[in-house]
């Protein structure tokens, strides 16, 4: 296997109604999957999901898209030093970042996606990355217990830890939440669970 993350797997109440919903605002195709499942979960879920755009227009063309389709606004889109960006939340409760480094936009908006990356709360970022290093996965860079970055190489999906509280602040959410993360990763490290309770799975193969 070549990618370290394949897809996603998002427990959601009504099957048909996320995917009519991704499809709509972010139009990721089989980078997300979706299952059935009513596991108690409140609060935040201890992970964010970042869509990378090259350009400020494509993050409101992505944010415009996902509230029209029923998504709620949790931090508009803004400027900052490092870029423009914001967050929202899927009718299905995922926490969405959507951010450009860029401060300027060079092309008529687009939906365009450059990049995902899946943003795990820690914890001990130390201990979860220590995990996933164990596992295979490559450091790309690391900010002692605070942030970790993973080499995921040609994977659709990049992977990178955050301390709990610090992830949850980012995203403009409290951090208390319990109960199931409803998230499934499906990659590289088949059936196992991380530190903080991520469950991976092995990749589907198509007959």
């Amino acid at each position: 296997m070549n990618t370290t993350i394949d897809s996603l797997t998002l427990d959601v109440p009504d099957v048909d109604a996320a995917r009519s919903f991704y499809a709509q605002a972010f139009d990721l195709g089989d980078r997300l999957q979706f299952r059935t499942a009513d596991a108690e979960t409140s609060g935040f879920r201890g992970y964010t999901l970042s869509l990378v755009v090259s350009q400020p227009a494509n993050v409101r063309a992505l944010i415009d898209a996902a509230v029209a389709g029923g998504a709620t606004v949790i931090k508009p889109v803004s400027k900052s030093l490092w870029g423009v960006g914001c967050t929202v939340q899927a009718p299905d409760g995922a926490i969405w970042k959507i951010a450009t480094s860029a401060k300027k936009d060079t092309a008529p908006p687009s939906r365009a996606v450059d990049e995902i990356v899946l943003l795990l709360g820690a914890e001990d970022v130390v201990a979860s990355k220590t995990f996933y290093a164990d596992r295979g996965i490559p450091v790309g860079k690391s900010f002692g217990r605070s942030y970790v970055q993973f080499d995921t190489g040609a994977s659709p999906i990049g992977l990178g830890l955050y301390r709990h509280a610090s992830l949850a602040k980012d995203a403009g959410v409290p951090a208390d939440g319990s109960g199931s993360h409803r998230i499934t990763v499906n990659g590289v490290l088949g059936a196992a669970v991380d530190p903080d309770g991520f469950v991976w799975a092995p990749v589907a193969v198509s007959a």
